[in-house]
């Protein structure tokens, strides 16, 4: 492996065999060979003037999806752009302006070998594949790890890369990218309208980077190397204060058999029990030592969503589709009713959740476009994949028992006052601490005085009582003067006396 300077943002890009597209570093002015001079950075001139922002987007677009065409790169990276142009007379001419810059900048990286051609689409648009340098330069610029960027297409547009094309719209109606409307200076009133239309909808899922797809899901194995029959899933989002935190994504074009897709369900099951020891030596299920989920011991512990995403292209209809799968995976996703709070668990289930492509565009992830197997009614995104009944019931169990607590709590202090000592002179009652105070038990010398009395009236108590004190011993003194000045008198009168005698 040998490192190069990419063009854009100066990263250091690991290419297979030296051949990272010819991102070549410190051309030399005399002679043009690639190397790197002492201390010297320049990049290669791009012959399609891209700019290093617009390659930057191609790259990160195409190490999420892999393949795909201009146009879903733009409305990816720059959906801005879907509204300028308009005044261009054909859809067609519409569309070559505002993809442009993005075909530009394909067409310089496969210049670099990053990006290949992959073919055409049934409908005949131009599809991009990444190449494994332009996969590595990509993880870089995602900032992934190589085993976190999934694999490469398997055969790209060579058969129309229907299914490929179906994922990513899939992806791009999860998001649903909304445009920058303070880049549409001078437009028509009408596009300007059509963006603010755009703006104010409801917002997606998540930003690209949340986004993987071809992620491979080991049975066996390891993330790397997973064994021969390990699942593969088209797409897996990862959010954080969306409410979908973790959500598998399978995409089918109604051209596959049903079983097959219920049967991929059973490597899911396997995928999700199966338990590996974290980096802190703790066994876990192995899928939460690369994504986190919440882990509420207040819920059920049921596996991640997996969201199916029907588009009927193929010969089945996607209602059709969706009831046979339901019927076929029954038993991973079928809960027990409880009775008593009048919701299903799903203790060890698999929620899978399904719908169209033309819903999830025309709804997005917080419309009504999602059938939970096993309910009724179609639901948005995150009250499909929980439990909303569940949810109502332990609020309400909460709620309840929050209110025992409080009742009881009350009912601890009505009898606690009802046993609170009153003072015996003044009546009032007690305060804690003087409650505290005189049912001290232990060293009864450090005991409060007048136990029966309130703390002002026990300072008013021990106030008088040491004026009482005073005054008794200012008696006792004045008494012991007293006697002492009569028992000086007694004395002085019977030593005259004597005194007359002698002489």
């Amino acid at each position: 492996m040998v490192e190069q300077i990419i063009g854009f943002g100066a990263r250091l890009v690991p290419s297979a065999a030296g051949r990272a597209g010819r991102w070549l570093v410190g051309r030399s002015a005399d002679n043009g060979r690639a190397g790197l001079m002492a201390g010297q950075r320049k990049e290669k001139e791009n012959e399609a003037n891209s700019s290093n922002d617009l390659r930057a987007d191609v790259l990160r677009v195409l190490g999420v999806l892999k393949v795909a065409t201009a146009d879903q790169i733009q409305r990816l990276s720059l959906p801005h752009l879907t509204y300028r142009h308009t005044l261009k007379p054909t859809a067609a001419k519409r569309k070559e302006a505002r993809t442009a810059s993005h075909r530009a900048a394909v067409n310089d990286l496969r210049r670099h070998g990053l990006v290949v051609d992959g073919g055409r689409t049934r409908g005949g648009e131009e599809v991009r594949l990444l190449t494994a340098a332009g996969l590595a330069a990509a993880a870089i610029d995602l900032d992934r790890a190589p085993e976190e960027m999934g694999a490469l297409p398997r055969s790209g547009g060579r058969s129309g890369a229907a299914h490929a094309m179906t994922v990513n719209e899939t992806v791009i109606a999860l998001i649903r990218p909304k445009p920058d409307l303070n880049l549409l200076p001078g437009e028509p009133a009408a596009a300007v309208a059509a963006a603010q239309a755009a703006a104010r909808a409801p917002g997606g899922i998540g930003t690209l980077s949340a986004y993987a797809t071809e992620v491979a899901l080991p049975v066996k194995g390891t993330w790397r190397n997973p064994a021969i029959g390990s699942p593969r899933a088209d797409v897996v989002l990862t959010t954080r204060r969306t409410g979908v935190p973790l959500l598998f994504i399978e995409v089918d074009n109604c051209t596959e058999e049903a079983p097959l897709i219920a049967a991929k369900f059973d490597k899911y099951k396997r995928f999700f029990l199966r338990q590996e020891k974290d980096t802190d030596g703790i066994e876990k299920p192995m899928w939460r030592t690369r994504w986190s989920a919440p882990a509420d011991k207040a819920y059920e512990r049921v596996h991640p969503p997996v969201l199916l995403v029907f588009h009927e292209v193929g010969k089945r209809s996607a209602k059709s589709q969706m009831a046979r799968v339901a019927n076929l995976t029954r038993s991973h996703w079928e809960g027990l009713w409880h009775a008593e709070g009048g919701y299903h668990s799903y203790d060890g289930c698999i929620p899978i959740v399904a719908t169209t492509l033309e819903s999830l565009r025309e709804h997005g992830p917080a419309g009504p476009a999602f059938w939970r197997f096993g309910r009724e009614q179609r639901q948005p995104l995150r009250e499909a994949i929980g439990n909303p009944r569940r949810d109502a019931y332990l609020a309400r169990s909460r709620k309840a028992a929050r209110q025992e607590q409080r009742r009881r709590e009350e009912r601890e202090d009505a009898e606690r006052e009802a046993r609170r000592p009153v003072c015996a002179d003044c009546g009032g009652k007690f305060s804690d601490g003087r409650w505290k105070a005189v049912g001290f038990h232990h060293g009864w010398s450090s005991c409060p005085s007048h136990p029966h009395l309130c703390e002002d009236c026990q300072d008013r108590a021990v106030t008088a009582e040491q004026r009482a004190e005073a005054d008794e011993r200012e008696r006792q003194e004045q008494e012991r003067l007293c006697l002492e000045a009569k028992d000086q008198a007694a004395a002085q009168k019977a030593g005259g006396w004597l005194s007359r005698f002698r002489t």
